[in-house]
């Protein structure tokens, strides 16, 4: 059962006369709730209560808007999601609903507090719900169906202290952890789905396959001089249609909105300096250039164009005054969401395309590096001054009004730097119950082979096994070695993983061996791995269906 099989209605829906501009005798027009942020003067950020209470209120007398849960967090806290669909009756919903009530439209999914230090995502997340509450952007509603999730990381939101994300300039009041209630990052753990928050997050992905997802950050390093970056999906499996409409099209024009809009604001693509900006680490043997960051799909957004989707990457400059970082996100928002109404119907044809798409006997990329996107670039730098925290007295960072321009090198992309042909499918042991537990939370389809079948199959032999240092509870796994062909009798009950269905990219990566972010790399095999001298899950050419 998926996640959002079992979402409930946190609130009434109660439609009011005065929503529509006629107030009835002896009734006051509905409260419009303020954020904890704004009520403290951008000196706090809200709670879990506060955002619990905030969308309870907006929800009540508000049309259309539905607050629901999709999932729990490692504490039990429950992971509010909200439906902004105007005119419509609220009503109990599951994945299978809301995805019914998308007719023609795109469906977008708005995710905010991943990492619970960052927290503008949440607040701009809030804001912009109460402003879509009391009625603007109704033309959205043609083309969109808009999903909030304001508080991923609820667990983390909790753990205020005055000391979390040093140097960042605000709130003041302090802010959350970046982990979840574990020490695990939310946004490292995409592939190997460790935390209830990721199971939950992923789970609502497969149940409600949004088009679009938002995914919204506070930058660290390089003092360039842009108040937002941001970044599609960079694994180079990714679909080069998506690829290309989002490099070429969408963001450069979302880019040239923000710097016409009042206030102008300067946004470009994620990148960062080989020198750590504020760590001081100089790399004298990195070239000087702008470098994006990781390509591999235990990050959010590249996950999300595994998935055939598009995902984009939000990060607010640190070191901005919180209530401009809020502003800036919000208005990023706004400019992606308002390029998503004007292009819905492309967006939805570049996706199914990218799902019809046949991926068998195609290569894709195990390992990458990073790639020169073209020409030199002008990249805008800037300063900051110190300030001090009025509470701690530590060092805080502001941006300076500075911007200094420098032609350099791109490196915002990545290539394969090893591949493999895709098969026709893969054999999955059926006592592998950890693999395919996984497979089904991501929505990968598989199916048991009804008998024992003698079939012509690849087989991973394994030459060499290494483990790197600890992190985020694990001890990643290279193997080396190589394919090869044999007859072997395949058992019935084999599950077989056919790769001509939507999530084969996602499905690739996952299951190969040499994959530098999937299961092998994660642990998850380990059991069947040790003192190993194949690789448990084999290929085949002909699918065996």
């Amino acid at each position: 059962m998926g996640a959002t099989a079992v979402v409930v209605g946190l609130a009434s829906l109660l439609a009011t006369a005065s929503m529509n501009g006629q107030e009835s005798p002896g009734e006051r027009p509905p409260v419009r709730p303020q954020t904890r942020a704004e009520r403290s003067g951008f000196r706090e950020t809200s709670r879990y209560a506060d955002v619990t209470a905030f969308l309870d209120s907006l929800a009540t007398g508000s049309p259309g808007l539905q607050v629901l849960s999709f999932g729990y967090s490692q504490e039990g806290r429950s992971l509010p999601l909200v439906v902004w669909d105007p005119g419509r009756k609220a009503e109990p919903a599951s994945g299978a609903a809301l995805l019914a009530r998308d007719k023609d439209r795109a469906r977008v999914l708005v995710l905010a507090n991943i990492h619970a230090g960052e927290v503008e995502g949440k607040e701009a997340s809030l804001i912009l719900l109460r402003e879509l509450a009391a009625g603007a952007h109704p033309e959205w509603g043609d083309s969109i169906l808009l999903l909030f999730a304001p508080i991923y990381n609820a667990d983390g939101n909790e753990r205020v202290t005055l000391d979390n994300r040093p140097l960042q300039n605000g709130p003041i009041g302090g802010m959350g952890q970046r982990p979840n209630a574990r020490g695990y990052d939310l946004n490292r753990d995409f592939v190997k789905l460790d935390t209830p928050e990721a199971r939950s997050l992923v789970a609502l992905l497969r149940d409600v396959d949004p088009h679009v997802v938002i995914d919204l950050h506070t930058t660290n390093g390089t003092l360039h001089a842009y108040h937002l970056t941001y970044s599609p999906p960079l694994h180079p499996d990714t679909d080069a249609e998506i690829d290309d409409h989002l490099r070429n099209a969408w963001l450069p024009a979302v880019t040239r909105k923000m710097a016409e809009g009042d206030p102008a604001w300067l946004v470009y693509y994620y990148g960062n300096l080989p020198d750590a900006g504020v760590d001081g680490a100089d790399d004298a043997t990195v070239p000087r250039a702008w470098y994006t960051f990781d390509h591999r799909p235990r990050f959010g957004t590249n996950y999300i164009g595994l998935r055939n989707r598009f995902g984009i990457l939000s990060e607010a400059f640190a070191y901005l005054p919180f209530r401009e970082r809020v502003e800036v996100t919000k208005r990023f928002v706004v400019e992606n969401l308002d390029s998503v109404w004007r292009h819905a119907g492309e967006i939805r044809r570049i996706a199914a395309a990218a799902d019809a798409r046949s991926l068998a006997a195609t290569e894709l990329g195990l390992r990458a590096e990073h790639v020169l996107t073209g020409e030199d670039v002008e990249i805008l730098l800037g300063e900051v001054e110190e300030e001090r925290h009025p509470y701690t007295g530590e060092a805080v960072l502001r941006r300076r009004d500075v911007v200094r321009a420098e032609r350099m090198p791109e490196y915002g992309a990545f290539r394969a730097t090893e591949t493999e042909r895709v098969p026709a499918a893969y054999l999955i042991p059926a006592d592998l119950e950890e693999v395919l537990d996984r497979l089904a939370v991501h929505g990968i389809r598989t199916a048991p082979l009804a008998g024992d079948r003698e079939l012509e199959v690849e087989v991973f032999r394994i030459a060499a096994s290494r483990q790197a240092e600890e992190f985020q509870g694990h001890r990643e796994r290279t193997l080396d070695g190589a394919w090869s062909v044999v007859r072997r009798r395949v058992p019935a009950g084999t599950a077989v993983l056919p790769m001509d269905q939507p999530l084969a990219r996602l499905a690739f990566l996952l299951l190969e061996p040499r994959s530098d972010d999937g299961f092998a790399n994660w642990n998850v095999l380990d059991p069947a791995l040790e003192a190993a001298e194949e690789y448990p899950v084999l290929r085949t050419n002909a699918d065996p269906r």
